[in-house]
C-alpha cells in the first residue's frame, strides 16, 4: 500500500505570530514609559508631537565619551545641564498645551520664558482674559484655572518660587489707605495662598513682592494693559 504524502502548509501563521509579538512588545513599552517620572513622560510626548525637532542636540552623546558631543569635548558644559534645559523647554510647551494657549500669539494671556536658572512665567491681566476681577484682587474663573495648574507644576518639581505682582497707574482709585502698592501686595499674597491651597508646599515659596506701578515692562507705556501682570520665577534647585 502506498504511503499517504503529507501536504505542505503555508507560512501565513508565522506572519500572524510576528505581528502578535510586535504588538506585545509595543504594549510593554507603553506600560514601561507610563510608569516613568513626569520629565520622561513630557519629553516622550514632545518627541512624538514633533519628532523632527528633538529637544536634545543631535551632536550630543548619550553616554560620556560617545561621539562628538561627549562631555570631554564640551569643556565645562555638562550633558546634564543641557538635558535640564531641554526639559524646561518641554515643560513650557506642556504648560501652553494644558492652558490651551498658542505660543505664537503676540497677545497671548501668558508668556513662558526659559531662563538660565529655570522658568519665568508672566500672567497678564488683560481685558479679554482677566486673572482678577476688575480693579480687585479676587480671581476670575480663568485666573483660578491658571493658578491651579501652576500649583501642580510647581509642587511636582524641585523649584523655588518667587511671586512678583505689578499693575498700571490707573488700576485702582487711589485713597489715603489704599493704592496700587497695596493692590499688588494683596494680589501677590492671594496668589501665594491659592498656590498653597491647591498643591504647593509652603516652604517652596521664596519671595512674595508687590511693585505697584513702579516697574513697567521696558519699552511700554506704564498704562499699557501688559503691565498689569503677575510674574512667577521658578528657580531650579542645583
Amino acid at each position: 500500500m502506498a504511503k499517504k504524502k503529507h501536504e505542505h502548509h503555508g507560512g501565513a501563521w508565522k506572519v500572524a505570530y510576528a505581528d502578535f509579538v510586535t504588538a506585545m512588545m509595543a504594549l510593554f513599552m507603553v506600560l514601561w514609559i507610563s510608569s516613568q517620572e513626569d520629565e520622561i513622560l513630557i519629553a516622550t510626548a514632545e518627541f512624538f508631537q514633533n519628532p523632527f525637532n528633538s529637544p536634545m542636540k543631535s551632536s550630543m552623546g548619550v553616554l560620556p565619551g560617545s561621539g562628538a558631543g561627549s562631555a570631554s569635548e564640551m569643556g565645562e558644559n555638562k550633558p546634564s545641564s543641557l538635558i535640564d534645559m531641554a526639559f524646561l523647554h518641554s515643560l513650557a510647551s506642556e504648560l501652553y498645551r494644558i492652558l490651551k494657549v498658542e505660543e505664537s500669539d503676540n497677545e497671548k494671556p501668558i508668556d513662558i520664558e526659559v531662563t538660565a536658572d529655570g522658568l519665568r512665567i508672566t500672567v497678564f491681566n488683560r481685558s479679554d482674559r482677566k486673572v482678577f476681577q476688575p480693579g480687585g484682587k479676587e480671581f476670575t474663573e480663568w485666573g483660578e484655572l491658571i493658578v491651579q495648574n501652576l500649583a501642580w507644576i510647581m509642587d511636582r518639581h524641585d523649584m523655588r518660587v518667587r511671586i512678583d505682582s505689578y499693575t498700571t497707574p490707573d488700576s485702582v482709585p487711589v485713597t489715603e489707605d489704599y493704592s496700587d502698592w497695596e493692590l499688588t501686595t494683596d494680589r501677590a499674597n492671594i496668589v501665594r495662598r491659592s498656590l498653597i491651597h491647591f498643591a504647593l508646599a509652603p516652604n517652596k515659596v521664596e519671595r512674595v513682592t508687590g511693585f505697584g506701578s513702579s516697574s513697567p515692562i521696558p519699552g511700554t507705556n506704564p498704562s499699557d494693559s501688559a503691565n498689569d501682570r503677575i510674574e512667577f520665577s521658578l528657580v531650579v534647585n542645583n
